[in-house]
């Protein structure tokens, strides 16, 4: 028997990455409990601050200054990071439902989604008004706003926010600034309408009126006492019969709660926000936890305000840390008031407390200073996590040990209740498969051309769903990449040692992973292995047939044609700065996005196009994949440097010699490589790609339409990226590289 490393024996989810769990969070992985498993869900892999969030409409702080990268916090507190959004609990089952994910079971819960402007039956709004919540997608619409803006600068334009509260006036004091930058004075209007009588009916009348006459100065017009009645793409109806005609509208009205939350069977307020106790747990359901605007606590309810979400995060770590070591939970009482520190928009703030308020440019500089802080935080995290603090102890019937050999199976009983959570279509040529499990799959054999292919490797993502697709995609590719038709696979999969429930849930969401990749594809899943071991980790044989007359290898190179890549280049470099910390939240995301494409379609698209060769970009980079080919061809081919399609931030890590464990390898094809290049492109040459592209040769007069259908089925930055080059006899194979 081996000594195993400490097994996850519960399973902590939190649902959304708002500021009381990034604090909660990072507060664990400074001090990690062993045996908690932690996955957090959240919409964005960056997550806005929103204290500097109209600084950033203003233009004063850019969107990475302004927003936490809850990859890099993921990184460091050794978590699962899966993104995608909850949109429901079952609460006797313990799983949350996703909107891409397959349900994820847990022990304890805890959630911190923030809140949205509540929903409105007043026509059109759905469709023509830009909600304030959630910020990523505001962000997104003011951010393609901009950009109208800027490509038509001569015409003029009319924003209307409706919602006078301190959200809605900060928001339009600050896209005044912004577009003040872009536009004269006289090309743009801003108009505020507030239900009530005044703005910020929440502070007092002398931060109103400080605030409105700040408004007024900017040009800014306020409608009080009116209600929205409609909404249509260029106007805004109220029902006193004031139509305004605008070409932005933003809706910042009272905050509200999705409904998935109430349908739970969770306890909620009257508004539908969760109800909880001083201990942030939830009054109904020992097992949920939440924190933020999605809370109220039922002793101490407070305004939806950043600061109270801020001061929850270290009781809301405490308790979680208590809730799974057995220890009874702490109280947390709130503040009764808060300062409020409005921007308004001219590097000037406005403070209001309880009664009292004054404005100056000196409280600017104290609340840039407070945000400033709060998200350096964030910033710079330790290499390294540190040792466990706490450990979660061993329940007396999980084993002291693990086996090795067929003693690292998992169980027979646990691998039954995934298999048959799983929905696994049968395939016409499987006459004994997974519906009747046997010692081995037995598949008829057709006419044509028999193709096999394995692969295996070790998750290099936090999210095993994404992990399973990904990985099921690479495999598959190889296939794909020879005209193949994908039939049937066998997986084998390490699970990390794990309680039996734990495991279960991995196990399950890896082959939901898969299992989406194959049924897109049409390729059944007919058996497989699992074991547990350190690390996740997965393995793939794919079995396809081919038509003689469709088979492509790596030797039908022929002088003239056009080289096309489907896709673009930097996974490895972009991975290995994930492994580091290294690399923006946003650009790993893009990078998943691209590995998360299917080869399938595009293989289809070359082959229409008349393609000769073609090959499938990954492990061992573009120039080792090409050297097989002008190899196998006896032919030579000429890169055109310019057309390489690469990945967001990639040229930036490799810049910073951030490069794969296999770059150095990869390098020593470098022999092969004629003319040279900037450092930093050249490195992407050799860069090892996961689930990367399609390299194909093609004629030349068919390469542009190729290129263009492929574009057109999304793949974005498919090009022609060299040619075919006459060989002489005199000449060795080469690659030449064309700047």
């Amino acid at each position: 028997m081996q000594p195993a490393t400490y097994p996850a024996l519960k399973h902590l989810v939190l649902i959304g990455g708002g500021h009381s769990h990034a604090i909660a969070l990072k507060r664990l992985g400074m001090s990690p409990i062993a045996g908690l498993k932690i996955t957090l869900i959240s919409d964005c892999i960056q997550t806005p601050y929103s204290g500097m969030l109209p600084g950033h409409v203003a233009g004063f702080y850019t969107y990475d200054e302004t927003h936490i990268d809850l990859n890099h916090l993921a990184r460091f507190a050794q978590i699962d990071l899966l993104i995608d959004r909850a949109v429901g609990l079952d609460l006797e089952q313990n799983r949350i439902v996703c909107a891409e994910h397959p349900p994820l079971g847990f022990d304890l819960l805890s959630i911190d989604i923030g809140s949205t402007p509540q929903a409105s039956d007043v026509p059109g709004v759905a469709d023509y008004a830009i909600a304030a919540k959630p910020v990523p997608q505001f962000l997104q619409a003011w951010s393609a706003f901009l950009e109208r803006v800027q490509r038509q600068p001569e015409e003029s334009y009319s924003l209307v926010i409706v919602g006078g509260g301190a959200g809605g006036v900060e928001l339009a004091l600050n896209m005044a600034t912004r577009l003040a930058q872009l536009l004269p004075p006289t090309q743009f209007g801003i108009t505020l309408i507030q239900r009530g009588a005044r703005l910020l009916p929440g502070h007092n009348r002398r931060v109103a009126r400080q605030l409105t006459q700040a408004l007024r100065s900017r040009g800014i017009t306020i409608h009080c006492h009116e209600s929205v009645k409609a909404v249509t793409a260029d106007v805004v109806y109220c029902a006193s019969g004031l139509a305004l005609p605008s070409t932005f509208t933003v809706w910042v009205t009272q905050a509200s709660a999705p409904s998935w939350l109430a349908q739970s069977g969770l306890a909620t307020c009257e508004r539908g926000f969760v109800l909880v106790k001083d201990t942030l747990q939830s009054c109904s359901h020992a097992q949920v936890f939440a924190a933020g605007d999605i809370a109220t606590m039922q002793n101490h309810p407070r305004p939806k305000a950043g600061v109270f979400a801020v001061r929850q995060g270290p009781p809301l770590a405490q308790n979680w840390r208590r809730q799974v070591l057995g220890q009874p939970l702490q109280p947390f009482k709130p503040q009764q008031q808060y300062l409020a520190l409005i921007g308004t928009g001219d590097r000037q703030a406005v403070a209001s407390w309880s009664g009292l308020c004054w404005r100056s440019a000196r409280l600017w500089r104290w609340k840039d200073h407070i945000d400033r802080v709060f998200m350096a935080q964030f910033e710079n995290l330790p290499a390294m996590t540190p040792a466990p603090e706490a450990t979660i102890p061993l329940p007396p019937e999980h084993p002291k040990m693990y086996c090795a050999g067929c003693g690292s199976k998992l169980g027979a009983s646990l691998l039954q209740d995934v298999m048959a959570r799983l929905e696994i279509p049968a395939h016409p040529d499987a006459i004994v498969g997974l519906a009747a499990p046997d010692d081995a799959a037995v598949l008829k054999i057709c006419g044509d051309y028999t193709v096999q292919t394995i692969d295996q490797f070790r998750t290099m993502l936090r999210d095993p769903y994404r992990f399973g697709q990904i990985a099921a995609l690479h495999s598959l590719s190889d296939l794909w990449a020879m005209g193949a038709t994908a039939q049937t696979v066998l997986a084998t999969v390490t699970i990390p040692y794990a309680t039996e429930r734990i495991s279960a849930e991995v196990l399950f969401q890896v082959l939901s992973g898969v299992l989406q990749t194959l049924n897109s594809s049409q390729t059944a899943l007919v058996g497989g292995h699992s074991t547990l071991g350190d690390a996740l980790a997965l393995g793939l044989a794919c079995y396809g047939t081919v038509e003689r007359d469709r088979l492509l290898t790596k030797s039908g190179l022929q002088p003239g044609q056009a080289l096309v890549l489907t896709k673009p280049l930097g996974t490895g470099t972009l991975l290995a700065a994930d492994q580091q910390g290294r690399v923006r939240g946003r650009d790993l995301d893009a990078a998943i996005a691209m590995m998360g494409q299917s080869n399938q379609a595009a293989a289809q698209t070359l082959q229409r196009y008349g393609a000769t060769a073609c090959t499938d970009v990954t492990g061992f980079g573009l120039v080792g994949h090409l050297v097989e080919m002008i190899q196998a061809s006896g032919q030579s081919v000429q890169l055109t440097l310019p057309n390489i399609p690469v990945l967001p931030g990639a040229i930036a890590t490799l810049t910073q010699g951030i490069t794969s464990s296999l770059q150095r390898q990869n390098r020593q094809a470098a022999q092969w490589v004629q003319g040279r290049c900037d450092p930093a492109w050249f490195e992407l040459l050799f860069d090892p790609q996961t689930a990367g592209g399609l390299l194909a040769s093609l004629p030349a007069a068919q390469a542009v339409a190729c290129v263009q259908a492929l574009q057109a089925q999304g793949y974005g930055q498919a090009a022609i990226v060299g040619q075919v080059m006459a060989q002489t006899t005199a000449q060795l194979p080469h690659i030449e590289l064309q700047s």
